[in-house]
């Protein structure tokens, strides 16, 4: 992480201070010293004033944007009509915990075909660039707690033995902001064992003050999105898609 520290003859120049100048003060005897250089010598001298700083390379510009770029990056036409459910502050970093799934060649034809037929119905729909199933809410972590936090999930995790999850029904989502609708497929055997992840996981988020997991939650992966609540209107199809659910090998 870098930091940009002020310099002392910036903390102590300020109109008004009362501390001395150590930055800007040179003893009388250079000030003498000066007077017998050359004209273009002592210009020379002149010139390196210690304030003066060095421009930052535009790559470490890039890294750290002020305020009026932070705000450009909230625009919702650069993420696809995806909207911000809580305001980004620096230094804030949002997370959760989830479960990978690295879909196989069934599972992507299965997909290809559940958003040509919403496409069919007029929903166009986006998939999921990667495929998870969650175990936590989203909840924003500051910077000096993610190392702890990591380390109370690890060891609340560590007992946690291998199980199996297998899903196969489809169902519509819609998150709490009603800003996006969600066709996922939900989560048939391995609740129970997912409910003691989600117990030990909440645990930890308890100890943060962060918000725990759904009283009644419908684990699933989601497949695919599209802005706005369309939950009613994706309903009305979801027995054509949970056709094409049964006809797939997966």
């Amino acid at each position: 992480m870098l930091v940009g520290y002020s310099s002392s003859s910036e903390e102590d120049g300020e109109p008004g201070s009362d501390a001395p100048n150590r930055g800007s003060r040179r003893p009388a005897e250079d000030d003498e010293g000066n007077r017998h250089l050359p004209e273009k010598k002592k210009a020379r001298t002149e010139e390196l004033d210690p304030k003066t700083r060095l421009p930052l390379p535009g790559c470490l510009l890039s890294m750290f944007p002020d305020d009026d770029q932070d705000a450009q990056t909230d625009d919702s036409s650069l993420h696809g009509g995806r909207v911000r459910t809580f305001k980004h502050e620096r230094g804030n970093w949002a997370t959760y915990v989830y479960l990978p799934y690295s879909p196989e060649e069934e599972f992507e034809e299965l997909l290809e075909e559940v958003l040509s037929a919403l496409e069919a119905h007029g929903l166009i729909s986006t998939r999921q660039e990667e495929f998870h199933l969650s175990v936590s809410q989203t909840v924003v972590l500051r910077h000096h707690w993610i190392q702890p936090f990591i380390q109370s999930l690890k060891a609340g995790l560590s007992p946690c033995r291998r199980f199996v999850c297998t899903a196969a029904t489809l169902k519509v989502y819609c998150n709490a902001e009603r800003t996006r609708t969600f066709l996922g497929m939900e989560v048939s055997t391995g609740h129970a064992q997912l409910m003691d992840l989600v117990r030990v996981i909440d645990k930890t988020m308890a100890d943060f003050g962060l918000d725990t997991f759904y009283k009644e939650p419908s684990f699933h992966v989601s497949l695919a999105w599209c802005v706005g609540d369309l939950t009613e209107k994706t309903k009305e199809i979801l027995e054509e898609l949970q056709v094409l659910r049964h006809h797939s090998s997966i």
